[in-house]
């Protein structure tokens, strides 16, 4: 499901991909549903392509969205996004506790609770694909 939502660099909130053309690709907004297009000149990233950096390894953005999720109850953040930046890294270590402090950086963080909330707001809510879901 994250594969089909996109984040624009220099565009506010995140985009659902709805088709594509030849050399564009026709978006959503989850925030008001207005769809535009997104040219090859765009910086568009998958949200399924994103991960987060730990002490150890890389962590997939579906898990991190998952275990937000799983911590809220299906609710949205109990943190705001705007709050200061050591309850931003308090909650992080909450959700991530071997996430890695030197390259994860609050507005990193700030940026993952909005998408979160976001996603949620949209009533979109598989962030793990089933297939790893049933194969742990």
């Amino acid at each position: 499901m994250l594969k089909e939502i996109l984040s624009i660099s220099g565009k506010p909130g995140l985009y659902k991909l709805v088709s594509q053309g030849k050399n564009m690709l026709i978006i959503e907004s989850l925030i008001d549903g207005k769809r535009i297009p997104a040219y090859s000149k765009d910086k568009v990233v998958s949200l399924g392509d994103i991960a987060i950096f730990t002490e150890t390894a890389e962590v997939k953005l579906g898990q991190v969205l998952d275990a937000i999720k799983t911590k809220e109850s299906g609710a949205p953040s109990s943190v705001d996004s705007k709050a200061d930046n050591d309850k931003l890294r308090a909650y992080m270590t909450e959700i991530l506790p071997d996430y890695d402090r030197d390259r994860v950086y609050p507005s990193d963080i700030r940026k993952l609770i909005n998408w979160y909330n976001s996603l949620i707001s949209s009533n979109i809510t598989d962030f793990v694909e089933k297939e790893l879901t049933e194969a742990k």
